[in-house]
């Protein structure tokens, strides 16, 4: 029965995403499977002698000290959105795409996919290249810490979107854009009297999902007129 309830052994995974600043802190992120997770502590403590707020702060611990190997290998270098770094932590593969560059994309912040063991870095690059480019685009080019953080939720939304529990399920960055504003216009409703992208509503009310989101809505009414013409 556990052979049949397996993954297919061809499906594409991934460990963790990690959205991480310039100094390395961690904006958001997911881990996935039994790296760094409950199991894999529980596992360890099979006599159950270690409360459950000491493993869980443990387990943080351990995230928080593969973040500052990641970002010791990757600081000061930066990679561009359609050409994925590869560095080697603990034994692990990370890709990611961001940092500092050419003034071309503003922001220092980073995108980090880590791949299980035997995943292919070029598969990973895809994955990381996609979700750099859907997130650039949901913040308005700009990824910076700021920006990142006052749009969490896009953010969070847009990683549910790309991966569940470690399977990857989108790598096309306009899928996963377009897929993230459908989500968020259905589950967060706008604030109660702020109808969004109406009529009238000056661009520096907006937040970017509503800038986004009115822009689409009049993109569809020009090719609405068009066909009715």
């Amino acid at each position: 029965m556990a052979s049949m309830m397996a993954h297919p052994p061809l499906l594409p995974r991934m460990d963790a995403i990690l959205i991480l600043d310039g100094d390395g802190n961690r904006l958001a992120g997911k881990y996935y499977g039994d790296f760094f997770s409950m199991k894999q502590q529980q596992t360890a403590d099979k006599g159950g002698s270690i409360p459950l707020e000491t493993r869980t702060s443990s387990i943080e611990s351990l995230r928080a000290a593969f973040e500052r190997q990641v970002h010791a290998k990757i600081h000061g270098i930066s990679a561009k959105a359609d050409a994925a770094e590869v560095v080697t932590v603990a034994g692990k593969t990370a890709v990611f795409c961001g940092g500092k560059s050419d003034g071309q994309t503003p922001g220092d912040v980073r995108v980090v996919i880590v791949g299980p063991p035997g995943e292919s870095e070029l598969v990973l690059a895809h994955f990381v290249e996609g979700m750099f480019e859907a997130l650039s685009s949901l913040m308005g080019g700009a990824t910076d810490r700021a920006m990142v953080l006052d749009n969490l939720e896009l953010v969070l939304l847009l990683m549910d979107e790309m991966c569940d529990g470690g399977l990857v399920l989108e790598t096309s960055g306009p899928k996963l854009c377009n897929s993230v504003l459908l989500r968020d216009e259905s589950e967060m409703p706008p604030p109660q009297g702020v109808p969004v992208g109406r009529p009238g509503m000056p661009t520096g009310e907006m937040t970017i999902a509503q800038a986004l989101k009115a822009a689409r809505e009049q993109l569809m009414a020009n090719m609405s007129q068009r066909d009715g013409s």
